[in-house]
């Protein structure tokens, strides 16, 4: 079969590798679309801890595809039957899965991250994927490339559950790439009063205007304090999502809050320079809140998947280029231009 596979930093090769064979409590995936993520591109550059020197492996975990072939021992699913794969495997043991917090599995294993993953023709699903409920029908009429944003919409979940997203909030999102912008439409669905995006590119600014918020600003430029106060009736921001892995957007988070302020710093900071300074004083006399929240549980991609499969948020707009699984370079270079929001591989 054919397969990007990696073999160093900027080193993806398309390749015909062994179709996988599987065991009989295991599935094999005909992949119909796999999406280019921000992980993949920290793989590619050579910068995931999973991919350490001398790694050759398929990356690809946003994964939506046809079961090809089932194991005797397989029972609950049909061949033919179309299914998003959750990427993160946790092992039972382990109070994180007990707790339903499978990605925190400090043993975990996952799709396209320390296993062969989606960017192929054909990809193995272990058994301890199907016994954990990985494996997830999609509708029929939903096309697969927005499928398979479920698992980067699970992270997205995850991320304004733990800060109690609801109606009547003044939201800001820092940040317009696509997790900027599926945080954007999941506050619309729940029921966000004012939903503003600070974003430094003007471009994206403008795609966020056009697919849904308030209101855009430019934190180089602009005053995101006084807009943010302006849209806000002068009490500031009742939610704060940094979706970007900027120093200066979470330390500006502090300043924006409304008394009771809910924070969440989605995206993580760079390694070698990961301290921010803020005033512990402003957090204590307003109360708030401030969490982090990292990839995403298989509940989470429970959850998710029922929001796609409902067609009650539309994503169809993030999918902004497709490319052949043998253009995999071009897709990846395109993936990584700042133009697009999320570019998918069809094998």
């Amino acid at each position: 079969m054919l397969a990007a596979v990696y073999h160093g930093p900027e080193d993806i090769r398309v390749e015909t590798v062994p179709r996988p064979e599987i065991g009989p409590d295991e599935v094999l995936i005909k992949v119909l679309n796999a999406n280019i993520c921000g992980t993949d591109l920290r793989i590619y550059k050579g910068g995931h801890r999973h991919y350490p020197p001398g790694a050759v492996r398929i990356p690809g975990h946003e994964v939506v595809g046809e079961i090809a072939e089932m194991g005797d021992q397989v029972v609950g699913y049909a061949v033919g039957q179309r299914v998003f794969v959750a990427p993160n495997m946790g092992y039972g043991r382990n109070r994180a899965t007990i707790s339903g917090n499978n990605n925190m599995d400090p043993d975990f294993q996952a799709i396209g991250i320390n296993l062969d993953g989606a960017f192929a023709e054909y990809m193995r699903v272990p058994a301890l994927a199907i016994q954990q409920g990985n494996l997830m029908p999609i509708q029929d009429g939903v096309d697969p490339a927005v499928a398979a944003l479920i698992e980067p919409l699970a992270c997205v979940l995850r991320g304004q559950n733990a800060i109690n997203v609801h109606d009547g909030d003044v939201v800001v999102v820092m940040g317009a790439g696509p997790i900027g912008i599926l945080h954007l439409k999941l506050a619309r669905l729940r029921g966000a009063l004012r939903v503003i995006v600070s974003e430094p590119s003007a471009d994206r600014r403008q795609q966020a205007l056009a697919l849904g918020a308030d209101c855009v600003v430019d934190p180089i430029h602009d005053d995101l304090r006084a807009v943010v106060l302006a849209e806000s009736g002068g009490r500031g921001a009742d939610v704060i999502i940094v979706a970007a892995p900027s120093k200066a957007a979470q330390q500006s988070a502090i300043d924006i809050a409304a008394i009771g302020g809910r924070i969440n710093f989605f995206g993580g900071l760079a390694k070698h320079d990961p301290f921010i300074q803020l005033d512990a004083n402003v957090v204590h006399y307003r109360e708030l809140v401030i969490t982090g929240t990292t990839a995403c549980s298989t509940y989470d991609c429970l959850r998710a998947a029922d929001i796609v499969n409902s067609g009650r948020l539309d994503l169809a707009p993030l999918i902004t280029s497709r490319f052949p699984l043998r253009e995999a370079v071009a897709a990846f270079a395109a993936a990584a231009d700042g133009a697009n929001l999320r570019v998918s591989l069809e094998p």
